[in-house]
């Protein structure tokens, strides 16, 4: 044993060298977090004043506008180019910066702060978003082809509309998580998942019925048609997103969310028929529940329910879709006739 004592207090040495290190660069991380902490406070805190003041300016231009000099025209004209870009540039600055939760992250999540601080970490999580979304609107097709063709069990039926929930509920949080991180996602598409998740929950609710018997094979196929399409949007949109952000024309932080956040004329003719064919589906299911609630024996509050929420889709999705291609109609009209 005694021999052994050398070789121990030179180990021990060895770590107390590398213990001291550890302590002096832990040290300095708190001294740089710190010196960090501060400088986001102030750089939040001078946007705060220049949105302000971008305002104050921007009546003050207004108020200008009516100088009849043309150079004074020309400068006012430059300095209001100026402020219609300044917004971005602060979004952008934000996007890095910590920020309050929203309503929806705050009553799930509470103060947490999920800022994002540098882009490798924005990436990363995005990235595995997209890989998320992917591989459970794969698992969601071979469930529901499962059910469709092979099983006929109600418990069955209450864990695919439970994956549903599950599915449709993770996505609104990590879609609120990417929006608190820049992310552009907007309008109808965000709410869409909030019906899809409400929708899916009252799908598990719905007792085992005649009623529930009769829409189950109707409810299966369109679950199976919809996953299929999600499935070949994802690939479309992935590779739109792809080429766009080569060509510098997008964001980084943009995503492949349903609805066309990133999309071309080259095989978007291939998609459009199946996308409004689920719109059209959408719709056949709601009018298939509302009738069924005017039927006398139909008791249960969730036939009515499930038409109201397919035919809130189905509104929303068709006429978002026909005002984006109608968007890009017109846009690629305008690029024709500047060439």
């Amino acid at each position: 044993m005694a021999q052994g004592l050398p070789n121990v207090l030179e180990e021990w040495k060895c770590l107390e060298d590398e213990y001291q290190q550890l302590q002096e660069i832990h040290r300095l991380y708190l001294q740089k977090l710190d010196e960090i902490s501060k400088l986001q406070k102030n750089c939040s805190s001078s946007i705060s004043n220049q949105r302000n003041r971008l305002m104050e300016v921007s009546h003050l231009v207004k108020k200008c506008s009516t100088r009849p000099s043309e150079e004074d025209t020309k400068t006012l004209e430059e300095i209001k180019k100026k402020i219609k870009t300044r917004p971005n540039a602060f979004f952008e600055m934000e996007a890095f910066l910590p920020k309050k939760n929203g309503l929806y992250l705050s009553l799930v999540l509470g103060n947490v702060n999920v800022t994002l601080l540098s882009k490798q970490s924005k990436f990363a999580y995005k990235d595995e978003y997209e890989k998320f979304k992917l591989y459970l609107t794969v698992l969601l097709l071979l469930f529901s082809f499962m059910c469709y063709f092979f099983v006929s069990y109600r418990f069955l039926d209450a864990i695919l509309n439970f994956l549903l929930v599950w599915y449709y509920c993770t996505l609104t949080i990590r879609e609120s998580i990417l929006i608190n991180n820049g992310s552009r996602i907007k309008g109808w598409w965000v709410f869409h998942h909030y019906i899809s998740a409400f929708l899916s929950g009252v799908m598990l609710t719905w007792p085992d019925g005649n009623l529930y018997k009769i829409f189950r094979n109707q409810f299966l196929a369109y679950s199976l048609y919809q996953s299929f399409v999600q499935c070949l949007q994802c690939y479309y949109q992935s590779g739109c997103l792809y080429r766009l952000r080569a060509l510098g024309e997008r964001h980084n932080m943009d995503l492949t969310v349903e609805g066309f956040q990133s999309w071309m004329w080259k095989g978007l003719t291939f998609l459009l028929p199946f996308l409004f064919f689920g719109h059209f589906w959408q719709l056949f299911n709601g009018l298939s529940l509302f009738r069924m609630a005017q039927l006398p024996d139909c008791k249960e509050w969730q036939v009515l329910v499930c038409g109201l929420c397919f035919l809130i889709l189905f509104m929303g999705n068709f006429f978002t879709t026909v005002a984006v291609v109608r968007q890009k109609i017109k846009s690629r009209n305008q690029k024709t006739k500047s060439l």
